[in-house]
């Protein structure tokens, strides 16, 4: 039953918000780290469940101390333990993956939030600010360096990464990346007040040939 529930919800998990549904790399971690942990969780259920089951069944005359090393020990504590370790390991890895690092093929852009607004400026275009649209060119990593002019926000492009804070007087860097051009919707995850529920911004993945064009025009 928890197998076809959870493939019954998954089944609607796909659109322009959904974490399952990744069109970058960043993003297609962070789905695999959930999918993994997931698993983990089942089969740590699975085995509470069984658990749970066994005390009902009737009983007769039993080793104490042999159940005791069995269920208690081995499946009770070890089994836990082990697959708590396992997807620790897992996640740290996985984690280290998303870090921003240095190339020569990284773009540089910044993203800075203030109530129910995104401004987006561009290292590759000096003076260029676009208002809730961030153009990115596909197929390439790209720093986003975010910040806020008020109170905290945060940004989120479920599809392309996953989420980081915009702190006013601080600096966060997000690396983000599209597979394909196409356009890729944004939110901010952090309620902020009034106007809060329709804060909104786009990521615009570009084919190489149209990334030139807007670096060179300097115009969407």
């Amino acid at each position: 039953m928890v197998v076809l529930t959870t493939a019954l919800a998954l089944a609607g998990c796909e659109g322009a918000l959904s974490t399952v549904d990744p069109a970058g790399p960043a993003a297609r971690t962070i789905a695999q780290i959930w999918w993994v942990m997931l698993m983990g969780a089942v089969a740590i259920f699975a085995l509470v469940m069984a658990l749970v089951a066994l005390a009902f069944r009737a009983r007769g005359p039993v080793d104490e101390t042999r159940h005791e090393r069995l269920w208690v020990i081995k499946l009770g504590v070890a089994f836990p333990v082990v697959v708590l370790l396992a997807l620790l390991a897992y996640g740290l890895a996985a984690g280290e993956r998303l870090l921003p690092r240095q190339g020569a093929d990284v773009v540089r852009v910044g993203a800075e939030a203030r109530r129910s607004a995104w401004a987006f400026s561009y290292a590759d275009v000096a003076g260029l600010r676009t208002d809730h649209v961030l153009h990115i060119p596909a197929g390439r990593p790209v720093d986003v360096a975010i910040t806020s002019t008020d109170v905290i926000h945060s940004f989120w492009a479920p599809r392309l990464a996953g989420k980081i804070d915009a702190i006013p007087g601080h600096v966060n860097i997000l690396r983000i990346e599209a597979d394909a051009p196409g356009v890729y919707a944004g939110r901010s995850a952090e309620f902020s007040g009034v106007g809060y529920d329709d804060f909104a911004f786009t990521v615009v993945a570009h084919d190489p040939a149209s990334w030139e064009r807007f670096v060179r025009s300097g115009t969407p």
